[in-house]
């Protein structure tokens, strides 16, 4: 018997691990204009208006655990760091949620710009920024 470890070679530490089923096409950055009156079920009830934000959520959901094909370098401080991880270990905790920091990110991420379609001048993320300017906060990095 060999004492040696049996290592994987580099055809198997370096093989394609995605499968077709999860190369799906990116999900459109915006709804698809419809007909009609603008809410995309023909009719003007509020059920129409329902539908409509569905779909602007649905468009502006985070991307979960797939490969990306773009990053970006985001500097926090200390202390957003430090909420942020008890912000994922209390999902994990009383939520039963695992995941990590970008998954995270990217989920907050697609709320703030779900609000800003919604909302516009009255979302959270243009207050806040507006707050933000008064107060003499950078803006830009």
């Amino acid at each position: 018997m060999s004492r040696r470890a049996s290592l994987p070679g580099a055809s198997e530490l370096f093989r394609i691990t995605s499968s077709p089923a999860l190369d799906l096409p990116p999900a459109p950055a915006q709804p698809a204009p419809s007909t009609g009156n603008g809410n995309g079920n023909g009719s003007g009830d509020e059920a129409g208006h329902a539908h409509k934000d569905r779909l602007t959520h649905a468009a502006r959901s985070g991307s979960g655990r797939t490969k990306h094909d773009a990053k970006i370098t985001v500097y926090v401080s200390g202390d957003e760091l430090l909420a942020m991880e008890q912000a994922r270990l209390n999902l994990r905790a009383k939520h039963g949620l695992v995941l990590d920091r970008g998954r995270l990110v990217r989920e907050a991420v697609a709320v703030l710009l779900a609000d800003f379609d919604a909302a516009g001048e009255e979302s959270v993320l243009v207050q806040r920024l507006r707050a933000g300017a008064e107060d003499g906060k950078e803006t830009e990095n």
